[in-house]
């Protein structure tokens, strides 16, 4: 059987993969997300549509210079409707949890497979989150231990760690919100015969 690779450099979808035991290669796409996401938006896409614009791009991209099946994968942040993106600095990113504190917002996870260039499957999930009514000084001393998890990810949380504490509620599908909607591509990969039934 030919290769399954992940379009992706996240770790985390590479260890939430390697977990459920599949065996595949990680190759990056160099898709550029910037003019993606501002010609989508200028077009009035929602932020779902946006995440799975982002998936497809990088599979489509990597499928076609690799034989295989390829896994493409992305994640957007809402809040309100309007899409946000990663924080550039510490600072943003304590504006952006202020922001966001007592309040719900969306996390919306695209997955997508594609093969020679073509996609072959998609789906989206969205999950709701609700910040609890952290206090100043928490939000400090969470930022200094966790500066990078802020940088690095678009809510400004790593969910499976310490960010766990920002929240009050939580509805929807864990593995989404880590980015990687497991369950849909796992059926879809058994309906495909890459792992067993």
């Amino acid at each position: 059987m030919t290769s399954l690779i992940l379009a992706s450099k996240s770790p985390v979808r590479a260890a939430l993969l390697t977990a459920a035991g599949l065996s595949f290669e990680v190759v990056g796409s160099g898709v550029d997300e910037a003019p993606i996401k501002a010609r989508m938006l200028d077009g009035g896409a929602s932020p779902p549509m946006i995440a799975r614009a982002l998936a497809s791009a990088k599979a489509e991209a990597v499928s076609r210079t690799r034989p295989g099946l390829v896994i493409g994968a992305d994640q957007t942040a809402s809040s309100g409707g309007a899409l946000f993106d990663k924080a550039e600095s510490l600072e943003a990113a304590r504006a952006r949890l202020i922001s966001l504190r007592g309040r719900e917002h969306q996390l919306h996870s695209a997955v997508v497979t594609a093969r020679s260039g073509r996609l072959l499957w998609s789906e989206t999930v969205t999950a709701n989150l609700t910040m609890r009514a952290f206090s100043d000084g928490f939000l400090d001393r969470y930022l200094a231990r966790n500066g990078g998890a802020a940088l690095g990810a678009v809510g400004g949380y790593e969910l499976e760690n310490e960010g766990v504490q920002l929240f009050d509620r939580i509805d929807g599908d864990y593995f989404a919100i880590l980015g990687l909607p497991m369950l849909g591509l796992l059926e879809q990969l058994r309906a495909e015969g890459w792992i067993e039934r």
